[in-house]
């Protein structure tokens, strides 16, 4: 999942017209931070041995995905950082903290209505040990508590069934289909559509620190 839109900003009154804190993010077993230049070698790296599986569900890996294209990345990132455009962070452990893990994601869609959208891809050899979950929890803390937003989305590739486990363990609700919302490798991929708001996310985050997932 992976993408950009923003509404009509509303900067005297809106919450999420705040400028957003560059610092580290951490749960219980990780360490998320805003890209640096540094990290464009374990960016490749961590894409290219994940290639087969993203390469299913994101429409910007390809089979080349090199130098370049992480670099781009990297800088597109810290602008649209400044810019308030999309908030990407780097996903590492800290006991291997050159080692990336994945990244994720939350972008503003509407300010006016205050809502937001998250996106993450974790690494081929990483996935299954819940640390898109545990990820997820950080990223939702800032979207609802450090941006104010009232409502925060995941899109989820139909056949994506990993993510679809995420989005039910963190407490998301299902809210429907979207059809062929997203061209892959030259198919149109339909996406299902998840939810949660202020009001729940106030409720699952003490479920997350009793689950170990996230920080009390």
């Amino acid at each position: 999942m992976h993408g950009t839109a923003i509404g009509c900003a509303i900067h005297e009154t809106n919450p999420m017209s705040r400028s957003l804190s560059a610092r580290p993010r951490s749960t219980p077993r990780l360490d998320l931070r805003p890209f640096r230049r540094r990290d464009l070698e374990p960016l490749i790296t961590a894409v290219g041995g994940s290639m087969d599986e993203l390469a299913r569900w994101l429409p910007w890996v390809h089979r080349g995905y090199g130098r370049a294209d992480a670099l781009r990345f990297i800088r597109d990132s810290s602008a649209a950082w400044v810019e308030g455009r999309a908030y990407d962070f780097a996903i590492r452990r800290p006991e291997a903290p050159d080692d990336h893990v994945g990244n994720i994601s939350i972008w503003p869609v509407s300010r006016r209505e205050r809502s937001g959208e998250v996106g993450y891809w974790i690494r081929t050899s990483d996935a299954g040990t819940g640390i898109a979950t545990e990820a997820a929890t950080a990223v939702l803390a800032v979207g609802f508590e450090e941006m104010g937003l009232h409502r925060v989305t995941l899109r989820i590739a139909v056949g994506n069934t990993p993510s679809e486990r995420v989005a039910e363990k963190l407490g998301f609700l299902r809210e429907g289909l979207l059809r062929k919302e997203v061209q892959v490798a030259g198919d149109w991929l339909d996406h299902t559509l998840w939810a949660m708001l202020e009001e729940e996310y106030s409720v699952e985050r003490q479920r997350w620190v009793e689950e170990g997932w996230a920080t009390g």
